[in-house]
């Protein structure tokens, strides 16, 4: 058995109980307990599940729980910058376009810094940032106002004012969870209400998520998965992630991840 395989069972095992312990995993999979802690730890990396003492459980955690912008910068970096990168080449040129709050737009804002003609309109301090700092004169940058959540993001009713009437060509959103039944998810109630007048706001949808967004609940839904028009992701997203959201999104996009240095 390839070692996709054996990790895809094991993920499918932890989705299912909760959990596994590494005994179990060694008799169900007949190999030895080095393979199956080397499993784990590349599970771990990807963020797909969370090593404890003789096993490991699933990584969700509280449905309210929000990691800063910092924290979560480090996660799956290789996959985001592959994400952010297919992502940016769905905005044309010229066109108005949404970011929402997170780590992965804002990358996809590095990679649209050179894209001519937008008006670009965002409630992320760090996406505003990226433009400001390559200040091409022929794009336009709308900052919202708002209160600042621990992710950086804008909400609340200035936030909301600020978006509401507009009409924008794309929106390109970032999630904290995907799941089949909840849709897309925050656990910010605030940045909720300013994502989903963002979604209104928006002619076509694209969410750029890697893969340790699915199974990952948080306690207010942007979305239903069907409104998403492109779904960006990576390869490491696991086979029955990738059945139920071909059948619900519009699209569905892989990006094969490569380290940056070669991502060019």
């Amino acid at each position: 058995m390839l070692a996709a395989q054996r990790q895809e069972l094991i993920l499918e095992q932890v989705r299912r109980t909760g959990g596994v312990r590494v005994a179990d995993l060694v008799e169900s999979l007949a190999v030895s307990d080095m393979t199956v802690r080397r499993d784990l730890d590349v599970l771990e990396h990807r963020g797909s599940l969370r090593k404890v003492h003789g096993g490991a459980v699933a990584p969700e955690g509280p449905r309210t729980e929000e990691p800063g912008f910092e924290a979560k910068s480090t996660r799956q970096e290789d996959e985001k910058h592959a994400i952010a990168r297919a992502a940016a080449g769905l905005v044309e040129p010229h066109s108005a376009v949404g970011l929402s709050a997170g780590t992965t737009t804002a990358l996809v804002a590095e990679y649209l810094a050179d894209t001519p003609g937008l008006t670009v309109v965002t409630n992320s301090l760090h996406v505003a940032e990226v433009f400001h700092r390559t200040a091409r004169p022929d794009q336009t940058v709308a900052l919202t106002g708002g209160f600042r959540t621990p992710s950086d993001a804008l909400v609340g009713p200035l936030a909301l004012a600020s978006i509401r009437g507009l009409n924008l060509d794309t929106l390109v959103l970032g999630v904290h969870g995907m799941q089949e039944r909840a849709g897309f998810t925050t656990p910010n109630l605030m940045e909720s209400e300013t994502n989903r007048a963002l979604v209104e706001a928006a002619a076509t949808l694209v969410v750029a998520a890697d893969h340790s967004k699915w199974g990952t609940v948080g306690i207010s839904t942007i979305a239903p998965l069907d409104r998403c028009d492109v779904l960006v992701t990576d390869s490491g997203i696991p086979d029955a992630a990738h059945a139920a959201l071909s059948e619900r999104v519009g699209r569905l996009v892989v990006t094969d991840v490569r380290p940056r240095t070669e991502q060019g």
